[in-house]
Protein backbone atom coordinates (compact mmCIF):
# COMPACT_ATOMS: atom_id res chain seq x y z
CA UNK A 1 0.00 0.00 0.00
CA UNK A 2 1.01 3.53 -0.27
CA UNK A 3 3.17 5.20 2.67
CA UNK A 4 1.12 6.74 5.42
CA UNK A 5 0.62 10.53 5.37
CA UNK A 6 -0.11 12.80 8.55
CA UNK A 7 -1.45 16.32 7.37
CA UNK A 8 -0.74 17.92 10.18
CA UNK A 9 1.83 17.68 13.02
CA UNK A 10 4.27 19.69 14.54
CA UNK A 11 7.75 17.90 14.46
CA UNK A 12 9.35 19.98 16.90
CA UNK A 13 6.76 20.97 19.29
CA UNK A 14 5.85 17.28 19.39
CA UNK A 15 9.11 16.27 20.02
CA UNK A 16 9.39 18.36 23.48
CA UNK A 17 6.84 19.44 26.30
CA UNK A 18 5.83 22.29 27.44
CA UNK A 19 8.42 22.33 30.28
CA UNK A 20 11.17 21.32 27.81
CA UNK A 21 9.65 24.15 24.89
CA UNK A 22 9.64 26.76 28.48
CA UNK A 23 13.12 26.25 29.51
CA UNK A 24 15.69 28.89 29.16
CA UNK A 25 18.11 25.97 28.76
CA UNK A 26 16.17 25.43 25.32
CA UNK A 27 18.76 26.18 22.21
CA UNK A 28 17.78 25.92 18.59
CA UNK A 29 19.86 22.70 18.65
CA UNK A 30 18.85 20.82 21.26
CA UNK A 31 14.53 21.67 19.84
CA UNK A 32 16.97 20.13 16.82
CA UNK A 33 18.20 17.26 18.05
CA UNK A 34 14.34 15.97 19.53
CA UNK A 35 12.88 17.23 16.45
CA UNK A 36 15.10 14.87 14.50
CA UNK A 37 14.67 11.76 16.44
CA UNK A 38 10.74 12.44 16.30
CA UNK A 39 11.25 12.45 12.30
CA UNK A 40 13.18 9.13 11.82
CA UNK A 41 10.61 7.38 14.33
CA UNK A 42 7.60 8.77 11.90
CA UNK A 43 9.34 7.45 9.00
CA UNK A 44 9.60 3.98 11.12
CA UNK A 45 5.61 4.16 12.09
CA UNK A 46 5.22 4.17 8.09
CA UNK A 47 4.78 7.95 7.35
CA UNK A 48 6.31 8.63 4.28
CA UNK A 49 4.76 12.44 3.98
CA UNK A 50 3.88 14.49 6.56
CA UNK A 51 2.24 18.44 6.64
CA UNK A 52 4.16 20.27 9.10
CA UNK A 53 2.06 23.04 10.47
CA UNK A 54 4.08 25.41 11.96
CA UNK A 55 7.05 25.34 14.17
CA UNK A 56 10.65 25.65 13.25
CA UNK A 57 11.25 23.25 10.63
CA UNK A 58 13.42 24.60 7.64
CA UNK A 59 16.53 22.63 9.10
CA UNK A 60 14.64 19.44 9.97
CA UNK A 61 13.12 19.60 6.72
CA UNK A 62 17.12 19.95 4.71
CA UNK A 63 18.56 17.22 6.55
CA UNK A 64 16.28 14.53 5.45
CA UNK A 65 15.89 15.63 1.92
CA UNK A 66 20.12 15.99 2.10
CA UNK A 67 19.58 12.16 3.85
CA UNK A 68 21.79 13.40 6.67
CA UNK A 69 18.86 11.98 8.70
CA UNK A 70 16.25 9.92 7.82
CA UNK A 71 12.85 11.45 8.13
CA UNK A 72 9.47 12.07 6.14
CA UNK A 73 8.67 13.94 3.62
CA UNK A 74 7.92 17.52 5.08
CA UNK A 75 5.59 20.23 3.50
CA UNK A 76 6.46 22.80 6.08
CA UNK A 77 4.50 26.05 7.33
CA UNK A 78 7.40 27.15 9.03
CA UNK A 79 6.43 29.70 11.89
CA UNK A 80 2.98 30.08 12.71
CA UNK A 81 1.31 33.47 12.18
CA UNK A 82 -0.60 34.99 14.65
CA UNK A 83 -2.05 38.55 16.04
CA UNK A 84 -1.31 39.57 19.69
CA UNK A 85 -2.98 37.37 21.96
CA UNK A 86 -3.70 34.91 19.71
CA UNK A 87 -3.15 31.19 19.22
CA UNK A 88 0.32 31.63 18.40
CA UNK A 89 1.74 34.01 21.25
CA UNK A 90 3.25 31.93 23.01
CA UNK A 91 4.93 34.95 24.82
CA UNK A 92 5.69 33.86 28.88
CA UNK A 93 3.86 36.88 31.13
CA UNK A 94 7.25 38.63 31.51
CA UNK A 95 7.55 39.28 27.93
CA UNK A 96 5.89 42.09 26.48
CA UNK A 97 4.80 43.31 23.04
CA UNK A 98 7.69 43.59 20.33
CA UNK A 99 5.70 47.10 18.93
CA UNK A 100 5.55 49.17 22.12
CA UNK A 101 8.85 47.67 23.89
CA UNK A 102 10.73 46.59 20.76
CA UNK A 103 11.94 43.35 22.03
CA UNK A 104 11.37 39.86 19.97
CA UNK A 105 9.58 36.92 22.07
CA UNK A 106 11.99 34.07 22.34
CA UNK A 107 9.44 32.05 20.78
CA UNK A 108 9.84 34.28 17.70
CA UNK A 109 13.42 33.87 18.01
CA UNK A 110 13.02 29.94 18.29
CA UNK A 111 11.28 29.99 14.73
CA UNK A 112 8.00 29.30 16.43
CA UNK A 113 5.76 31.92 15.80
CA UNK A 114 5.53 35.43 14.11
CA UNK A 115 3.37 38.01 16.14
CA UNK A 116 1.70 40.10 13.30
CA UNK A 117 -0.59 42.47 13.78
CA UNK A 118 -2.15 44.90 10.63
CA UNK A 119 -2.08 43.90 7.32
CA UNK A 120 1.64 44.84 6.81
CA UNK A 121 2.82 42.89 9.52
CA UNK A 122 0.67 40.24 8.03
CA UNK A 123 2.00 40.65 4.62
CA UNK A 124 5.89 40.66 6.06
CA UNK A 125 5.25 37.40 7.97
CA UNK A 126 3.89 35.08 5.17
CA UNK A 127 6.39 36.47 2.87
CA UNK A 128 9.01 35.90 5.60
CA UNK A 129 7.79 31.77 5.80
CA UNK A 130 7.96 31.76 1.82
CA UNK A 131 11.37 33.42 1.90
CA UNK A 132 12.88 29.94 3.96
CA UNK A 133 10.56 27.39 1.30
CA UNK A 134 6.88 27.33 3.38
CA UNK A 135 4.98 25.52 0.97
CA UNK A 136 1.94 26.72 2.64
CA UNK A 137 1.14 28.92 5.51
CA UNK A 138 -0.05 28.50 8.83
CA UNK A 139 -2.69 31.22 10.10
CA UNK A 140 -4.41 31.57 13.27
CA UNK A 141 -7.75 32.29 12.76
CA UNK A 142 -9.18 31.37 16.15
CA UNK A 143 -8.62 30.24 19.95
CA UNK A 144 -7.45 26.87 20.51
CA UNK A 145 -7.09 24.72 23.93
CA UNK A 146 -3.33 24.18 24.45
CA UNK A 147 -2.75 27.84 24.36
CA UNK A 148 -3.00 30.19 27.69
CA UNK A 149 -4.21 33.58 26.24
CA UNK A 150 -6.97 32.90 23.34
CA UNK A 151 -10.79 31.94 24.88
CA UNK A 152 -11.81 28.74 22.67
CA UNK A 153 -14.37 30.81 20.92
CA UNK A 154 -13.09 34.04 20.25
CA UNK A 155 -12.45 34.75 16.34
CA UNK A 156 -8.28 36.08 15.47
CA UNK A 157 -7.43 38.14 12.90
CA UNK A 158 -9.66 40.55 10.79
CA UNK A 159 -10.87 39.90 7.24
CA UNK A 160 -8.52 42.48 5.62
CA UNK A 161 -5.23 40.79 7.95
CA UNK A 162 -6.61 37.52 6.77
CA UNK A 163 -6.84 38.60 3.00
CA UNK A 164 -3.20 39.91 3.06
CA UNK A 165 -2.00 36.61 4.08
CA UNK A 166 -4.31 34.77 1.42
CA UNK A 167 -3.02 37.03 -1.29
CA UNK A 168 0.65 36.89 -0.73
CA UNK A 169 0.21 33.11 -0.81
CA UNK A 170 -1.79 32.80 -3.88
CA UNK A 171 1.02 35.71 -5.98
CA UNK A 172 3.27 32.39 -4.80
CA UNK A 173 0.86 29.80 -6.57
CA UNK A 174 -0.25 28.41 -2.72
CA UNK A 175 -2.83 28.43 0.15
CA UNK A 176 -3.52 29.52 3.67
CA UNK A 177 -4.60 26.94 6.34
CA UNK A 178 -6.17 28.29 9.38
CA UNK A 179 -6.41 27.03 12.83
CA UNK A 180 -9.84 27.70 13.74
CA UNK A 181 -13.08 25.76 15.13
CA UNK A 182 -16.26 27.93 15.09
CA UNK A 183 -18.71 28.80 12.41
CA UNK A 184 -17.42 32.76 12.84
CA UNK A 185 -13.96 32.17 12.71
CA UNK A 186 -14.38 29.81 9.53
CA UNK A 187 -16.46 31.74 7.92
CA UNK A 188 -14.94 34.25 7.72
CA UNK A 189 -11.95 32.46 6.85
CA UNK A 190 -13.42 31.23 3.42
CA UNK A 191 -14.79 34.71 2.63
CA UNK A 192 -11.05 35.93 2.75
CA UNK A 193 -10.15 32.70 0.16
CA UNK A 194 -8.80 29.99 2.83
CA UNK A 195 -8.55 26.88 0.99
CA UNK A 196 -7.59 24.67 4.36
CA UNK A 197 -9.27 24.20 7.62
CA UNK A 198 -7.60 22.79 10.58
CA UNK A 199 -9.71 21.22 13.36
CA UNK A 200 -13.25 22.54 12.90
CA UNK A 201 -15.03 20.15 15.39
CA UNK A 202 -17.52 23.18 16.45
CA UNK A 203 -19.03 23.55 12.93
CA UNK A 204 -22.30 24.00 11.94
CA UNK A 205 -24.14 22.46 8.93
CA UNK A 206 -24.43 25.94 7.39
CA UNK A 207 -20.50 26.56 7.60
CA UNK A 208 -19.65 23.22 5.97
CA UNK A 209 -22.25 23.48 3.04
CA UNK A 210 -20.49 26.89 2.65
CA UNK A 211 -16.85 24.74 2.94
CA UNK A 212 -18.88 22.60 0.29
CA UNK A 213 -19.65 25.38 -1.88
CA UNK A 214 -16.36 27.37 -1.75
CA UNK A 215 -14.14 24.11 -2.46
CA UNK A 216 -12.33 24.14 0.85
CA UNK A 217 -11.12 21.13 2.84
CA UNK A 218 -11.35 20.01 5.99
CA UNK A 219 -8.60 18.46 8.02
CA UNK A 220 -9.04 17.52 10.94
CA UNK A 221 -8.16 14.62 13.80
CA UNK A 222 -9.44 12.23 16.08
CA UNK A 223 -8.86 13.41 19.55
CA UNK A 224 -8.17 11.34 22.49
CA UNK A 225 -10.53 11.96 25.60
CA UNK A 226 -8.50 14.67 28.30
CA UNK A 227 -6.65 12.84 31.11
CA UNK A 228 -6.18 13.62 35.15
CA UNK A 229 -2.76 14.72 33.69
CA UNK A 230 -3.28 17.90 31.53
CA UNK A 231 -4.07 21.25 33.22
CA UNK A 232 -7.52 21.90 34.06
CA UNK A 233 -7.78 25.19 31.84
CA UNK A 234 -7.01 23.06 28.62
CA UNK A 235 -9.78 20.59 30.03
CA UNK A 236 -12.32 22.81 30.29
CA UNK A 237 -11.55 24.33 26.48
CA UNK A 238 -11.06 20.62 24.99
CA UNK A 239 -14.67 19.92 26.23
CA UNK A 240 -16.79 21.60 23.54
CA UNK A 241 -13.88 20.23 21.11
CA UNK A 242 -14.40 17.10 22.25
CA UNK A 243 -18.27 17.05 22.31
CA UNK A 244 -18.17 18.18 18.68
CA UNK A 245 -16.21 15.43 16.85
CA UNK A 246 -18.55 12.97 17.29
CA UNK A 247 -20.91 15.02 15.47
CA UNK A 248 -18.43 17.00 12.57
CA UNK A 249 -17.23 13.39 10.87
CA UNK A 250 -20.57 12.09 10.01
CA UNK A 251 -21.85 15.82 9.06
CA UNK A 252 -19.48 16.60 7.12
CA UNK A 253 -18.68 13.25 5.22
CA UNK A 254 -22.59 12.90 4.40
CA UNK A 255 -22.39 16.74 3.42
CA UNK A 256 -19.25 15.86 1.19
CA UNK A 257 -16.89 17.78 2.44
CA UNK A 258 -13.04 17.24 1.19
CA UNK A 259 -11.99 15.16 4.22
CA UNK A 260 -8.29 14.98 5.42
CA UNK A 261 -6.92 13.47 8.66
CA UNK A 262 -4.07 14.10 11.07
CA UNK A 263 -2.56 14.13 14.20
CA UNK A 264 -1.87 17.11 16.04
CA UNK A 265 0.41 16.11 18.58
CA UNK A 266 1.73 18.81 20.74
CA UNK A 267 4.10 19.11 23.86
CA UNK A 268 3.44 15.51 24.55
CA UNK A 269 6.33 13.54 23.15
CA UNK A 270 5.55 10.11 24.62
CA UNK A 271 1.80 10.23 22.39
CA UNK A 272 4.05 10.16 19.24
CA UNK A 273 4.45 6.37 19.17
CA UNK A 274 0.94 6.18 19.14
CA UNK A 275 0.30 8.16 16.04
CA UNK A 276 -0.69 5.30 13.80
CA UNK A 277 -3.39 3.62 17.30
CA UNK A 278 -4.90 7.04 16.09
CA UNK A 279 -6.29 5.86 13.14
CA UNK A 280 -8.79 3.16 13.85
CA UNK A 281 -11.35 4.47 15.48
CA UNK A 282 -11.89 6.45 12.38
CA UNK A 283 -14.21 3.20 11.66
CA UNK A 284 -16.51 4.58 13.67
CA UNK A 285 -17.58 6.59 10.48
CA UNK A 286 -15.79 5.03 7.88
CA UNK A 287 -15.55 1.93 6.24
CA UNK A 288 -11.81 0.24 6.61
CA UNK A 289 -11.57 1.35 2.73
CA UNK A 290 -12.83 4.72 3.34
CA UNK A 291 -10.10 4.93 6.15
CA UNK A 292 -6.90 3.76 3.67
CA UNK A 293 -7.98 6.08 1.00
CA UNK A 294 -7.85 9.27 3.15
CA UNK A 295 -4.77 8.66 4.85
CA UNK A 296 -3.34 8.13 1.67
CA UNK A 297 -4.55 9.60 -1.67
CA UNK A 298 -6.69 12.15 0.05
CA UNK A 299 -4.21 13.47 2.20
CA UNK A 300 -1.93 13.53 -0.93
CA UNK A 301 -4.33 15.24 -2.67
CA UNK A 302 -4.29 17.90 0.04
CA UNK A 303 -0.46 18.26 -0.04
CA UNK A 304 -0.98 18.74 -3.61
CA UNK A 305 -2.96 22.51 -3.20
CA UNK A 306 1.09 23.71 -2.91
CA UNK A 307 1.00 23.63 -6.65
CA UNK A 308 4.79 24.71 -7.55
CA UNK A 309 5.24 25.43 -4.03
CA UNK A 310 5.43 21.20 -3.49
CA UNK A 311 9.01 20.42 -2.58
CA UNK A 312 8.34 16.96 -3.88
CA UNK A 313 7.01 17.40 -7.40
CA UNK A 314 5.22 13.88 -8.46
CA UNK A 315 2.37 11.28 -7.74
CA UNK A 316 1.99 10.21 -3.70
CA UNK A 317 -0.80 8.37 -2.42
CA UNK A 318 -1.11 5.73 -4.87
CA UNK A 319 0.16 2.26 -6.16
CA UNK A 320 0.73 2.96 -9.90
CA UNK A 321 4.11 3.22 -12.32
CA UNK A 322 5.18 6.63 -12.42
CA UNK A 323 4.16 7.62 -8.94
CA UNK A 324 6.34 8.58 -5.85
CA UNK A 325 8.00 4.92 -4.60
CA UNK A 326 6.45 5.34 -1.13
CA UNK A 327 5.44 2.27 -0.04
CA UNK A 328 4.51 -0.18 2.65
CA UNK A 329 4.33 -4.20 2.71
CA UNK A 330 2.01 -5.05 5.14
CA UNK A 331 1.38 -8.06 7.57
CA UNK A 332 -2.06 -8.80 6.71
CA UNK A 333 -5.10 -6.85 5.26
CA UNK A 334 -6.28 -3.86 6.53
CA UNK A 335 -9.31 -3.54 4.54
CA UNK A 336 -10.57 -6.81 6.62
CA UNK A 337 -8.93 -5.17 9.64
CA UNK A 338 -7.84 -1.55 10.39
CA UNK A 339 -6.67 -2.47 13.57
CA UNK A 340 -3.43 -3.72 11.46
CA UNK A 341 -2.59 -0.24 11.28
CA UNK A 342 -2.43 0.85 14.57
CA UNK A 343 0.88 -1.76 15.12
CA UNK A 344 3.66 -0.53 12.35
CA UNK A 345 6.20 -2.33 14.24
CA UNK A 346 4.78 -5.73 13.75
CA UNK A 347 2.87 -5.63 10.85
CA UNK A 348 4.91 -3.20 8.30
CA UNK A 349 7.50 -5.74 6.92
CA UNK A 350 8.93 -3.18 4.81
CA UNK A 351 8.96 1.03 4.81
CA UNK A 352 9.93 2.09 1.18
CA UNK A 353 10.17 5.90 0.74
CA UNK A 354 11.74 7.54 -2.65
CA UNK A 355 11.99 3.62 -4.02
CA UNK A 356 14.81 3.26 -1.27
CA UNK A 357 14.28 0.44 1.87
CA UNK A 358 13.99 2.26 5.33
CA UNK A 359 12.90 -0.88 7.26
CA UNK A 360 13.14 -4.54 5.71
CA UNK A 361 12.31 -7.43 7.97
CA UNK A 362 10.75 -9.50 5.00
CA UNK A 363 13.87 -11.69 4.65
CA UNK A 364 13.80 -12.30 8.97
CA UNK A 365 14.96 -15.53 10.02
Amino acid sequence: MPGLIDVHVHMTFGALSMAELMSPELTPAKAGQAAARNAQETLLRGFTSVRDAGGPIFELKAAIDAERILGPRIWPSGATVSQTAGHGDFRAPNERSRRFFGEVSRAEQLGATFIADGRDEVLTAVRENLRFGASQIKLMAGGGTSSAYDPIDVTQYTFDEMRAAVEAAEDWGTYVMVHAYTPRAVQRAITAGVKVIDHGQMLDEETLNMMVANDVWLSTQVLRASTPDMDPQRVAKRAPVLEGQARLWPLAKSLGVKLAWGTDFLFEPDLNKEQNAYIPPLAEWFLPAEILRMITHDNAQLLALSGLRSPYPGTLGVVKEGALADLLLVNGNPLADIQIIADPENNFVVIMKNGEIVKNTAMAP
